[in-house]
């Protein structure tokens, strides 16, 4: 039988970028060391998870029904640019290297792990390709198989026949790269050499 403080590392292990040390600092940190902040997590997690949740437009993070993003007058309405995830929109946006709106898919198309266009934030990209005045969309997935897929699948199913320059970020990032964690030199460097997919 599993004790709690096993089963709180393997929930945490279970988070991204930690592994069974990291886990291990930050539990023994908050239970004995920190304990006040333990409290102090708690009470602002429980409060994210009823204030924050997916923007109903883009799919970022937001407090309330849109994000701070999508309900700016000062972006540019004519660009778009998708993403996998909330951490590469937050990577493109720490750079500063685009001005305009995004779109979160909330993954990449993976037949393997038995995701398909179905699991992914593909009706309200649909919608809003259709219903504004976007020029061009800006396809900002991993340099990886499964973003080539994703892309293509984009191309060639969501975005043929909207007269739609569709650009492809790509140089600068190193094969089978994300986004997530390019500095900001690379970032910019990737979206200022886009190229236009045919």
């Amino acid at each position: 039988m599993t004790s709690v403080y096993e089963n709180l590392l393997a929930s945490l292990k279970s988070l991204p970028g930690l592994g069974y040390r990291s886990a291990e600092k930050i539990a023994i940190h908050l239970l004995v060391e920190r304990r006040t902040k333990l409290d102090e997590l708690i009470e602002l997690m429980g409060l994210a998870a009823v204030r924050l949740k997916a923007c109903e437009i883009c799919g970022n993070l937001a407090e309330g029904v849109n994000c701070s993003i999508c309900a700016s007058t000062e972006r540019d309405d004519s660009s778009m640019c998708i993403v996998e995830t909330v951490t590469d929109l937050v990577a493109i946006e720490k750079a500063g290297v685009f001005k305009g709106k995004y779109h979160v898919l909330h993954g990449k198309l993976s037949p393997i792990r038995g995701i398909g266009p179905k699991q992914l934030n593909l009706d309200s990209l649909v919608n809003r390709l259709e219903n504004n005045n976007f020029k061009e969309v800006i396809l900002a997935l991993g340099n990886d198989m499964e973003g080539e897929a994703t892309c293509h699948f984009l191309r060639s199913e969501l975005l043929v026949g909207l007269n739609l320059q569709v650009t492809r970020i790509g140089f600068g990032l190193p094969s089978g790269a994300g986004i997530t964690y390019a500095d900001q030199t690379t970032l910019k460097s990737a979206l200022d050499s886009r190229k236009s997919i045919e």
